[in-house]
């Protein structure tokens, strides 16, 4: 007898979509049967033809935990990542305080954390450069990157543009060093590309101007996160793949023309992956000026005609992997009223529908099959974060992450719904088709019908890179 039988599906995989029925027995996948195959098992499911994911990964997402729990904490976090068909997702070293640089913060994070996600996870380590208002400390954390490696992370992250004291800048010194020291290892480093000189003077030169509109001021701070902020920071880091070895992930690819130069590089034989994010594939800097504060995240949101050719890197698996970049705010942080675009926090709120959105864009907007989804949300984060082996796949032993999607069940995002700790979001109003009605981890039902599970609450495991 199984533990657990998902019968009447419509089993999607990157490859193809097909009928079966789909046990679980002690936390893992143990068969898959044909379908209306007679087994016993303690708990049935019956998906009703709809189609059923191997739960979804999000690659890319800030949980603000510890020191920002104003803003967000795993628990709130993860009960709107799992009530969206997400299974596990790799955290963010950043916004918090301390942000995750070494192993003692590592160890810090997970007595909190670990005590309240909903979610299986895993974390990104951190990769800073030096404090330039504390002379006396330690530079950058070049010396804690291998005890981060040791301590399990999945991956790790730096900015190359302005950033604050809380995670310093990495130069392209700190970028090829921090490659040089892990590459033994064969860690991943993905980096936010944009180049700090640019965005430094660029955002000086438009704050200095007197008299702005707020549309003339979303117009100043589209113009000072431009494409070549963008577009010069990935070669530089892409340089220093090539220079090094080091293998390189390019964060939320907004641009085609940044696309291209990752592309180059793959066929070069770089060991170079890139991701972009559903803000990127269904919405444009109108969308800024329209919603405004809300709306602020950088890279920003690129004009239609980019939006519309983005899409070709990632059919052509250029951007092998989807994250939903989930960036909370506070309530206030977010205030049009009383915050303009240069004084609004950066990062969108998106995790609830990050699967939804993806779904009704691939599926009902573009046509294309939800094959695509089980790419770049399942399998390709599995792969290049070293998760494949428990997660990303239906295979025997794997992980019973399972996520059941009704194609035809219509959502609409609305603010007071949220189950984030902030309830600003710019997708407030948002509607579309095909929605999660049952999301498991581990054989677990963690989440029904958009809704978490109490229950669910402290069942999130950390994950490890498969050896």
């Amino acid at each position: 007898m199984y533990d657990l039988l998902v019968k009447n599906g419509k089993i999607v995989t990157p490859d193809c979509i097909y009928e079966a029925d789909i046990a679980v027995d002690d936390g893992v996948f143990a068969a898959f049967l044909a379908k209306g195959t007679d087994v016993e098992a303690n708990e049935v499911i019956d998906a009703k033809g709809n189609y059923v994911f191997p739960g979804i990964i999000d690659c890319h997402a800030h949980l603000n935990e510890p020191g920002f729990e104003y803003r967000e904490d795993f628990e709130t976090g993860s009960r709107a990542a799992v009530s969206a068909g997400c299974t596990c997702l790799i955290d963010m070293p950043l916004n918090n305080d301390p942000s995750l640089m070494n192993k003692e913060v590592f160890d810090l994070k997970m007595g909190k954390i670990s005590k309240h996600s909903a979610v299986d996870f895993a974390l990104w380590g951190g990769i800073v450069g030096d404090y330039d208002d504390k002379p006396d400390s330690v530079k950058n954390n070049m010396n804690d990157l291998i005890d981060l490696h040791n301590c399990g992370v999945a991956a790790f992250k730096g900015f190359t543009c302005p950033n604050g004291n809380l995670f310093p800048t990495v130069s392209m010194g700190n970028v090829r060093k921090a490659l040089e020291i892990l590459k033994p290892y064969n860690a991943l480093c993905g980096f936010h590309c944009e180049e700090y000189g640019q965005v430094l003077e660029r955002e000086k030169e438009a704050k200095a101007k007197e008299g702005r509109t707020n549309q003339e001021k979303i117009r100043d701070f589209l113009d000072s996160h431009d494409v070549w902020t963008e577009y010069v920071a990935t070669k530089n880091v892409i340089d220093m793949a090539r220079a090094t070895g080091g293998r390189v992930h390019i964060c939320h690819v907004s641009h085609p023309m940044v696309a291209q130069v990752v592309k180059d590089a793959i066929y070069e034989g770089l060991p170079i992956t890139a991701e972009t994010c559903p803000h990127y594939l269904g919405f444009t800097e109108d969308f800024v000026f329209e919603k405004g504060a809300p709306a602020k995240c950088t890279p920003p949101m690129r004009k239609k005609e980019d939006m519309d050719k983005l899409w070709d890197y990632v059919l052509d698996g250029t951007l092998s992997c989807i994250g939903s970049d989930h960036s909370p705010a506070a309530d206030e942080e977010k205030d049009n009223a009383t915050k303009d675009i240069w004084h609004a926090w950066g990062g969108l709120n998106s995790i609830q529908f990050f699967l939804p959105m993806m779904f009704d864009m691939v599926v009902h907007q573009r046509k294309l099959s939800p094959s695509l989804i089980a790419k770049v949300m399942d399998y390709n984060p599995a792969k290049v974060f070293g998760l494949y082996g428990r997660k990303g796949a239906f295979e025997i032993g794997f992980d019973g992450d399972i996520v059941i999607v009704d194609p035809e069940k219509a959502w609409k995002c609305k603010q007071e719904e949220l189950l984030t700790k902030g309830h600003v979001s710019c997708f407030d109003g948002m509607e579309g088709k095909g929605a999660p009605v049952c999301t498991i981890i581990r054989g677990k039902v963690v989440a029904e019908d958009g809704l978490y599970k109490d229950e669910a609450i402290g069942y999130g495991e950390f994950i490890t890179p498969v050896k």
